[in-house]
């Protein structure tokens, strides 16, 4: 595929990528094809984008599972709340300084070598998790998972940018972030199959070893990425490994092209922070990508993913089982219209997606908000008991170690007091004969809280979702990619963690639907963000974008 060519001169559809392989589209000479391109050619670097993938689906999978298997993790183990939180917080620590440390690594050794190193942490995090007989490996376990976790999460979308053609790099970036949905909806899938059988959290973690180790044999027979090749003086390996790609016509403009682009930066390159204050074009680059990042957390879409079980135990939901299931279909919808975004990138763009999607989150969080002040407002009243004197089922709920005893919206409650087993889980109390809720009220408004998370869901998978690491991945100047990729991941998930560990918080100082409020403020700024910040980089070539912020 023709290098520097417009979107508009080289459509180049997923669609017609797959018809490609499956042999049923011809490349003829009317093709959109530029001279040099031929199926094969579309058809390895579409073999060679899903193998860099794999990195997202582990990065969903990794993320997503652990959800499930905590409820079986808590009983096997008798984990307290605070060893739990530990499991959890461990990975987003990890990723952290997998984040960090993946930019100068990748700067140094390579994409290619830090994408199979990720691939054995992985590996080995995997293995230790299926096997640890302790709460102590569980830990260890999740901390290795994080590290790859980061490296993946920074490096696969680097080498997907810099290996895509123009005409379709968009999507193959967005492909990496429907592998993630896609990870965390297979994860729902195995957490509910493995929900029922022994000793099951050890399948559920130990089985992302598998597209790990595929990974790894994959790319002992794929190319490093052609810019860092260049930038490294190795111009032979680089133009055999665009030939590959591209063929051999546009594999030598291509070389000459990205030769002109370092031969630039290495001019003014110093220190990397040094050069974001000193160069207006880095500093541009540099408040957009971190700034995206930090928006897409801001927007709450952690939160509303922990929320969700709450939500659905307002609709009535009880079982464990139950609750897995239905939190894999809520991935499930994430997947789907991840898929979206795949199919407008490169139509509609990237500032339209970004737009449309953080106005239509803001008014989700909005509608989300008011579902639990219409809730609230409804809150069957309580009778008291000896040790919870409240007369309203939100007091009750609210108060330590008291909790609702009633049929839903009918017939007389009771607030009761209870007590926690080792795992930090509420005891039913045994002289509440009716529906036990330690944490909610029941209500008839559960209908509006789980269309508002589907809406939510609607909205962000499509844009806030995957256009963050799009953008990020394409914006930066060649010599400062890497550090560029590196701060806007780690300010990610900087701020999944900062967000996840207030979220309580927020909810006991503002209520849950004034937390959502806040959040929708935040996709509001987003808005704002994005129109008088980010520029469209749809039909530019990478070498070119840094123009963009000039």
């Amino acid at each position: 595929i023709c290098f520097g060519c417009s979107f508009e001169a080289v459509h180049f559809s997923v669609r017609q990528l797959i018809m490609v392989q499956t042999g049923a589209l011809a490349i003829n000479e009317d093709s959109p094809l530029l001279p040099g391109d031929t199926a094969a050619h579309s058809r390895y670097v579409l073999v060679l984008s899903i193998f860099a993938a794999i990195g997202g689906f582990l990065f969903g999978y990794d993320t997503g599972v652990i959800s499930g298997a905590m409820l079986l993790l808590r009983d096997q183990f008798g984990l307290s709340p605070l060893q739990q939180e530990l499991v959890v917080s461990l990975t987003v620590a990890g990723a952290i300084v997998g984040a960090v440390a993946g930019g100068k690594a990748t700067d140094t050794w390579g994409r290619r070598p830090i994408i199979m190193t990720s691939s054995v942490i992985f590996i080995l995090g995997a293995a230790l998790l299926a096997a640890t007989p302790t709460w102590y490996g569980l830990l260890v376990g999740r901390a290795l998972l994080g590290v790859a976790i980061g490296f993946a999460s920074m490096t696969v979308p680097v080498y997907l940018a810099e290996t895509a053609p123009a005409s379709s790099r968009g999507r193959l970036l967005v492909l990496n972030n429907m592998f993630i949905t896609g990870g965390q909806c297979i994860a729902g899938i195995v957490d509910g199959a493995f929900s029922g059988v022994d000793n099951g959290w050890r399948y559920m973690l130990g089985l992302a070893a598998v597209p790990a180790a595929i990974q790894l044999i994959g790319f002992v027979f794929l190319p490093e990425s052609p810019r860092w090749l260049v930038e490294h003086g190795r111009i032979e390996a680089a133009r055999t490994a665009l030939t590959r790609m591209r063929g051999l016509a546009g594999a030598d403009a291509e070389v000459e092209h990205i030769k002109k682009s370092f031969a630039h930066s290495r001019t003014t390159a110093t220190s990397p922070w040094r050069d974001a204050v000193a160069m207006p074009t880095l500093r541009r680059a540099l408040i957009v990508g971190m700034g995206l990042q930090a928006f897409q957390q801001l927007s709450g879409i952690n939160t509303v993913m922990y929320y969700s079980a709450t939500i659905l135990k307002q609709a009535g939901i009880t079982s464990n089982s139950a609750a897995i299931w239905l939190s894999a279909a809520i991935a499930s919808c994430n997947f789907l219209f991840t898929i979206v975004g795949l199919f407008l990138v490169e139509r509609l763009g990237r500032r339209p997606l970004l737009l449309g999607s953080a106005a239509g989150v803001a008014g989700a969080l909005c509608l989300l908000a008011a579902s639990f002040m219409m809730a609230a407002h409804q809150a069957p009243a309580t009778i008291p008991t000896p040790g919870c004197q409240f007369t309203s089922c939100n007091d009750c709920v609210d108060a330590n170690g008291c909790g609702y005893c009633g049929t839903p919206l009918n017939g007389t409650a009771l607030c009761m007091a209870f007590v926690k087993d080792a795992t930090g889980s509420p005891i039913t109390p045994g002289n509440c004969t009716a529906d036990w809720a330690p944490s909610y009220c029941p209500n008839s408004m559960a209908w509006l809280s789980i269309l508002a998370l589907v809406v939510y869901i609607a909205f962000f998978a499509p844009g806030m979702g995957p256009m963050p690491w799009t953008v990020q991945s394409e914006i930066f100047p060649a010599k400062y990619r890497s550090f560029g990729n590196s701060a806007s991941t780690a300010v990610n998930w900087i701020g999944n963690l900062i967000i996840s560990m207030t979220f309580l918080n927020v909810c006991e100082l503002l209520s849950e639907a004034g937390a959502f409020f806040l959040y929708a403020g935040f996709a509001i700024l987003t808005v704002l963000f994005v129109y008088f910040r980010v520029p469209e980089t749809k039909g530019c070539s990478i070498e070119d974008v840094e123009r963009l912020f000039a």
